[in-house]
């Protein structure tokens, strides 16, 4: 099966049959912690479909597409779009999720620890 026939238009995801579970973040670099908090959501979920949605992220380590890709490969997502701001909170207007789960603070704050992790070792050298 090809993983990225689970990419979704923005306008297309609005189809998703209700209740759906959402869960936002960027997704830069897609790490074991994002697959442990995505497979809890589906869990959670109680068989509702699993929508990622990957926002866009200045100074990204892999372009958007790349990571809506990624994120298609995981077993337990349903669907994923590669969104803006504007039409992220449209969409999450119009599907009125059952569950919403927002992931760009802890994102960042893993974004950050990695970085801090690199230039430590860099240091030690």
């Amino acid at each position: 099966m090809d993983t990225r026939s689970k990419i979704l238009t923005p306008a297309a995801a609005r189809r998703i049959p209700a209740p759906v579970t959402v869960v936002t973040g960027f997704f830069d670099v897609l790490r074991a912690e994002h697959a442990r908090e995505l497979q809890k959501a589906r869990r959670e979920g109680s068989g509702r479909p699993l929508l990622v949605v990957v926002l866009p992220l200045a100074d990204a380590l892999l372009g958007q597409r790349a990571r809506a890709e990624l994120v298609a490969g995981l077993r337990m997502v349903d669907y994923v779009v590669a969104a803006d701001w504007e039409e992220v909170a449209a969409l999450i207007d119009s599907l009125k999720p059952a569950q919403l789960i927002r992931l760009e603070t802890a994102d960042a704050r893993r974004a950050r620890q990695l970085i801090e992790h690199v230039h430590h070792r860099q240091s030690a050298r």
